[in-house]
């Protein structure tokens, strides 16, 4: 036990570290009081001196911290944000992960350790490589109107002209936080790939991803601060999600969740954005990231394919019902519940104007055309979940062209071909 708690202690040590050296205290000066404020799912992650040894080694830092059930750390973390008085860190999930060490260092598939390696050579640096000194007019619509579904409804049209105009920043302020936050989500799994994959090649790859994803939160973390002032919470629905795939002991389903699901989704989102967008600074930010995530999700289809047809009848239909539950979650994740609020708006109203919407049907099954073939590939599309799709009205696409089959011309292109 003294062991255990010795090893607590040093690693929450490396995150008041860390919090310290990224700025997300409040800064002051080195004979002035800092506060940092820590939640801990259970009382034996405090450590056992309770900061004692922190203090004393730091008198000019405080640590305030509390035990905050895993079970209500969401819904008070959401709470406590809207107030402005979230915590600085704050652990929420826990996870049965099991790794798996690979002591054969042979390549045993040449299509993933190709991946890895156009990884390694289409990096890029969100500080040297994209130009943040160009800023969009704040007085100008950020996105193309004729993808707003609230035209021509009354709560919406009667707000006035500038009204209007914060509607729509926060609106795009809205999806690039579910982007930012489904980055971080992705950055937690890719890590954890990394441990449990059973392969070399994929954990190579896993590691890299790790990398991408690092990257992806750090630029539209950046974009959000500077260029718009606006960050919203992570939807509850995507927040389940992510949970779930976080928290389930089976690698192969975090490939499913992550990989096949939001990754897919995410990709063909960011293909839209990257078209209705105005701000050439985000469209090369969204071009830079779409170059990762192609790969990303190629690598998901391509390494799960060869391992589903191993699966029992049981745990294949145990994964194709998971990935159904996840595209029903990730539907949801499009409804912007959080911007309605602060418009003041009935909430499931504006939800229904959305989802009646053909606009936003269009878009909302658009965004399915690249999960569904990269289902039928690796074998999800069970004949009990078919029916189930088909009612979501996106089973429609699941003979679109999949990534399975590897565009190597295309992920191999110059990284700045397109971009600006």
């Amino acid at each position: 036990m003294k062991n255990k708690n010795t090893v607590l202690v040093i690693a929450v040590f490396a995150i008041l570290a860390a919090v310290l050296l990224a700025g997300c205290a409040p800064s002051a000066q080195e004979d002035e009081q800092i506060t940092i404020t820590m939640w801990f799912g259970r009382q034996e992650f405090v450590p056992h001196d309770q900061f004692a040894r922190f203090h004393a080694e730091n008198p000019n830092i405080r640590v305030e911290w509390d035990v905050i059930p895993l079970e209500q750390a969401h819904t008070d973390f959401l709470r406590n944000h809207a107030a402005g008085s979230a915590p600085d860190v704050v652990q929420i999930f826990q996870t049965p992960l099991t790794g798996h060490y690979n002591w054969d260092y042979s390549s045993a598939d040449g299509r993933i350790r190709k991946l890895y390696r156009l990884g390694k050579e289409l990096n890029w640096n969100a500080e040297m490589d994209v130009d943040w000194n160009r800023d969009f007019p704040r007085d100008q619509i950020p996105m193309d109107e004729t993808f707003n579904p609230f035209n021509g409804w009354e709560p919406f049209e009667s707000l006035s002209d500038d009204e209007k105009l914060r509607f729509s920043w926060h609106n795009l302020a809205w999806m690039l936080a579910q982007f930012m936050h489904g980055e971080q989500g992705a950055l937690l799994v890719a890590s954890q790939l990394a441990s449990c994959a059973p392969t070399y090649d994929a954990k190579l790859y896993a590691a890299s991803q790790t990398f991408d994803e690092a990257r992806h939160v750090e630029v539209f973390t950046r974009y959000l601060q500077e260029k718009i002032g606006i960050l919203y919470p992570v939807n509850d629905n995507l927040k389940a999600l992510l949970d779930k795939i976080l928290s389930d002991p089976r690698w192969d389903l975090k490939f499913i969740g992550m990989q096949i699901i939001i990754e897919g989704l995410a990709l063909a989102a960011f293909n839209t954005l990257k078209m209705t967008a105005h701000d050439p600074l985000l469209k090369d930010i969204i071009h830079l990231v779409i170059r990762d995530e192609a790969r990303h999700v190629t690598f998901g289809v391509n390494y799960l394919q060869d391992y589903v047809e191993t699966l029992s009848e049981e745990e294949l239909e145990d994964r194709a019902h998971f990935a159904y539950e996840a595209c029903v979650v990730m539907r949801e994740r499009l409804i912007a519940t959080e911007v309605f609020e602060e418009f003041g708006w009935d909430v499931d109203q504006a939800r229904k104007v959305t989802l009646d919407s053909q606009i936003m049907a269009q878009f909302r099954n658009l965004l399915f055309t690249r999960i569904m073939p990269n289902l039928r590939r690796i074998g999800l599309l069970t004949e009990s979940v078919r029916p189930r799709f088909e009612k979501l009205g996106i089973l429609q696409f699941e003979n679109l062209g999949d990534d399975g089959e590897i565009d190597w011309a295309e992920l191999s292109k110059p990284l700045y071909e397109q971009a600006s």
